[in-house]
């Protein structure tokens, strides 16, 4: 009970006040907020005073090597079949300008800085892309840590032990996908607002993949790794090819 009243009274407190800040245009506060609110079930471990010794933080990858590529690899492949589907039903909303690429390139000061450089929009995407499945995820896993320490660390081992694998893994990603409903519901946050079912259907896909992943790899650095991944791709196919607006 402490630990979910830490990691989901004090996340949700943080998500509210980030979602004003993202209301109102300030998206550098937001994502500081962001990364903070990340580390609240990291904290919760602490103050519930669960042990951190045995969470898997030393790799055994043994007969599980095929999973560590899976989660390295999967997010982006995921995210451009989901692009390619998403726009093979909405045809008309696809944009080979990358306006609103340009658009979010404009308001963080950069565009005309890559047009001056001579860097065009598909070479940005080149890079971007391969900075998004090489070190960018390595850079920001630190940050995921502070989530994966207290739901794979602790909750799911929980959970799995009271109710069983299979429903240890719904139950879990459940819990886990209604964390971020408050930043979802008042700021869009990765999914907009305007679609059917919000915000429990964004919730789904990627908390069920994530949750699959950790019955197979149990090493709290490398699920943090695949976080990232799914955060970085979850959006980014259909952010640089959307027509704006693109929620």
């Amino acid at each position: 009970m402490i630990y979910m009243a830490v990691a989901f009274g004090l996340a949700w407190i943080l998500e509210m006040i980030a979602s004003v800040f993202s209301n109102n245009g300030n998206q550098i506060v937001f994502t500081v907020i962001v990364m903070i609110t990340m580390f609240m079930p990291f904290l919760g471990v602490l103050i519930a005073r669960i042990p951190l010794k045995g969470m898997g933080w030393v790799p055994h990858l043994k007969g599980k090597l095929r999973y560590v590529f899976f989660a390295l690899w999967m997010p982006a492949l995921l995210s451009i079949l989901g692009g390619v589907l998403f726009f093979v039903i909405f045809p008309d909303t696809f944009d080979s300008e990358f306006m609103t690429l340009r658009g979010l390139l404009e308001e963080a000061g950069a565009l005309e800085q890559f047009e001056a450089k001579g860097i065009t929009m598909p070479m940005y995407l080149l890079i971007t892309s391969i900075q998004a499945v090489t070190v960018a995820p390595f850079m920001n896993m630190f940050v995921a840590l502070g989530e994966e320490v207290g739901w794979r660390g602790a909750l799911y081992p929980y959970l799995k032990k009271k109710l069983g694998v299979t429903k240890g893994r719904i139950v879990g990603g459940t819990i886990w996908g209604a964390w971020h409903w408050p930043i979802m519901i008042l700021a869009g946050y990765e999914y907009g607002k305007e679609y059917i079912g919000a915000p429990a259907i964004a919730t789904l896909p990627r908390r069920r993949t994530q949750t699959i992943v950790v019955a197979f790899i149990s090493i709290v650095p490398f699920l943090s790794l695949f976080h990232i991944y799914v955060e970085i791709w979850s959006c980014y196919f259909i952010m640089c090819f959307s027509k704006p607006p693109i929620f």
